[in-house]
């Protein structure tokens, strides 16, 4: 990582923002009426690839922009695993926390502002809950915790072996690339049971945002559940980044 502590601060606020705003932004366009993304015939039904592309994208985008800058987390199951191995500042853990949940607000706020007059629209409370925040689908948390633990231990596990594998050392947007693949790939694959957090600041940001704005049709925020995508991709981050330094070091 280069440049002052700022600028990795500032660094991981617009990389949030903008995985946030193309991820969920994804959603908004598949699910929400009258959008392109769900009214055009030409593309209605393409719903979860166009998610899944979207947070490939909103991942590996900023990869790209901020990476050298912030190392790119967006994520503070990511800054806490990294911590808890020994590879990033307990000092600068709260402030990456701080400006990460910031993005992904500030990420939210432009959507909702976007699509104001499709969620006007849009009277199913659970399809303008999920632009926003994860869910139970099985209305089992421990389902959800285990989804989302699982999936980051994977996230993690598999983004180690992308930045720090041989191939790669020399072309890190090679990485890059391949971080973003993952992703949409874990959406696709992993993301049936809770359209996957893997990223605390990427449910609870927004989730606040549906609790604290006068979004139309909003119905619950579902608080009872927001402490799963919180804690899971947390314990998950450090489960995967523990088992790749014992089979791989670091």
């Amino acid at each position: 990582m280069t440049g002052s502590w700022e600028a990795r601060y500032a660094a991981e606020f617009f990389g949030t923002l903008i995985l946030v705003l193309l991820g969920n932004g994804a959603v908004a366009n598949a699910f929400l009426k009258n959008t392109t993304g769900n009214d055009d015939p030409g593309l209605a039904n393409g719903g979860w690839l166009l998610v899944a592309s979207g947070y490939g994208l909103g991942v590996m985008l900023p990869a790209m922009m901020f990476g050298s800058i912030s190392g790119n987390h967006l994520n503070p199951a990511i800054t806490i695993g990294q911590a808890v191995i020994g590879i990033f500042p307990w000092a600068h853990v709260a402030p990456y926390l701080i400006w990460q949940f910031l993005g992904a607000i500030a990420g939210q706020c432009l959507i909702l502002a976007l699509y104001w007059p499709h969620y006007r629209q849009t009277t199913d409370n659970e399809a303008v809950l999920g632009t926003f925040a994860t869910s139970d689908h099985a209305n089992s948390q421990l389902n959800g915790f285990v989804t989302e633990m699982v999936g980051t231990a994977v996230l993690i596990f598999g983004a180690m072996g992308l930045y720090r594998g041989m191939f790669f050392h020399q072309n890190i947007d090679i990485a890059n690339i391949g971080v973003g693949l993952l992703i949409a790939a874990m959406v696709i694959s992993l993301g049936g049971p809770t359209s996957p957090a893997l990223n605390p600041a990427r449910d609870l940001g927004p989730r606040l945002v549906h609790a604290l704005f006068p979004v139309p049709n909003k119905g619950s925020s579902h608080w009872e559940y927001s402490w799963v995508p919180v804690v899971a991709p947390i314990v998950g981050a450090v489960i995967g980044i523990w088992i790749y330094k014992i089979f791989f070091g670091l």
